[in-house]
């Protein structure tokens, strides 16, 4: 049985994450911390026999959890990250994992000394509709992979907080920036995993469209290209006039594209559950994330790690900010990843 704790009980963590954990019988959650109370209540219903903590170093200092699911704002991620592994607990913690490579590199390399894992909540890619066309990519249904469109609308940004708290997905000093940071996450993690090879150059654009009174953009243009010539071309905005997600994955014998909950691909069409465009705590998408985690905990994971796509989208999002700031330049990424 392992035992887990929640820091930042929000609405992530207990609408999306809690009910993937209580439905396993290996896990039990025994603790959550959160400065702020609003959560308090919803988290003790559904774990009434859990432990409350007013702060992180609280809950630390009394209960010796297995593993932390970390689900507060973006800002705190880091610091809270630090403690866990210097504690010696695993970590699971909510994308964005933290905000930069300079606070990523020393905890990468913090968790490798430890021995523990440090892992990141990349929950997008099991929505059914992109596990279909992951699946199909994998086996080979496309050929090989030569270009990629992602495009994700939204009207407004995703509250983030209960009602009459601040929205942090708007302060920049606390979510680490716009769209980009925001829903560019998502995207990059899945559309880099489409593309048969890592990426070499950046393009980014980023821009204000309708939020003005929020100081971070809304809108994010970013194309991503491998030294193979394969190449993604993300868009990303708070600023549309409808909500929606598409993408289209294009190979040497099949193009894909989808759309919401439907993908078609070789004149086939076909419908799933969970729309990409619904919802925004997706409990549903949580099971195999857990699943995966604790199979790295147990040392029995296959494949790249949640830690190692974090490096890439770090790298993507740092280079398409610098190439924005030269007018949309190609910006290279040769960066070297801090291995798990």
């Amino acid at each position: 049985m392992m035992r887990g704790a929640i820091l930042g009980a929000g609405n992530v963590a207990v609408h999306g994450h809690l009910p993937g954990w209580l439905a396993r019988g290996d896990v039990e959650i025994v603790a959550a911390a959160d400065p702020r109370s609003s959560g308090r209540d919803a988290f003790s219903r559904l774990v009434p026999k859990a432990r409350w903590y007013g702060s992180a170093e609280e809950l630390l200092a009394a209960e010796k959890p297995d593993f932390a699911d970390i689900g507060s704002p973006p800002a705190m991620h880091a610091g809270l990250i630090r403690e866990c592994l210097s504690r010696g607990v695993h970590v699971l913690c909510e994308k964005p994992l933290v905000l930069s490579r300079e606070e990523l590199d020393p905890l990468a390399r913090l968790a490798r000394a430890k021995g523990l894992v440090l892992s990141t909540v990349h929950n997008w890619r099991n929505a059914p509709v992109l596990a279909a066309a992951e699946d199909a990519i994998e086996r080979g249904a496309l050929g090989r992979v030569r270009s990629c469109r992602w495009e994700t609308l939204r009207v407004k940004p995703a509250a983030a907080a209960a009602e009459g708290e601040t929205n942090w997905r708007v302060d920049p000093a606390v979510a680490g920036g716009g769209v980009l940071m925001d829903h560019g996450w998502h995207a990059l993690y899945v559309v880099c995993g489409w593309l048969p090879e890592a990426p070499a150059r950046v393009r980014g654009r980023l821009s204000t469209r309708r939020y003005r009174e929020f100081p971070l953009e809304d809108t994010a243009e970013v194309t991503v290209e491998t030294a193979g010539g394969a190449r993604a071309e993300i868009f990303l905005t708070w600023a549309a006039e409808e909500r929606r997600n598409r993408a289209e994955v294009a190979g040497s014998r099949a193009t894909l594209r989808i759309d919401g909950a439907t993908l078609e691909c070789a004149g086939e069409r076909l419908e799933f559950s969970g729309s990409l465009t619904e919802g925004s705590h997706h409990p549903e998408w949580f099971a195999p994330v857990a699943e995966k985690f604790l199979e790295e905990v147990r040392g029995t994971a296959r494949g790249r790690t949640t830690l190692e796509e974090a490096f890439v989208c770090l790298d993507v999002i740092e280079a398409a900010r610098e190439s924005s700031a030269r007018g949309g330049a190609a910006v290279p990424v040769a960066r070297e990843v801090v291995s798990p």
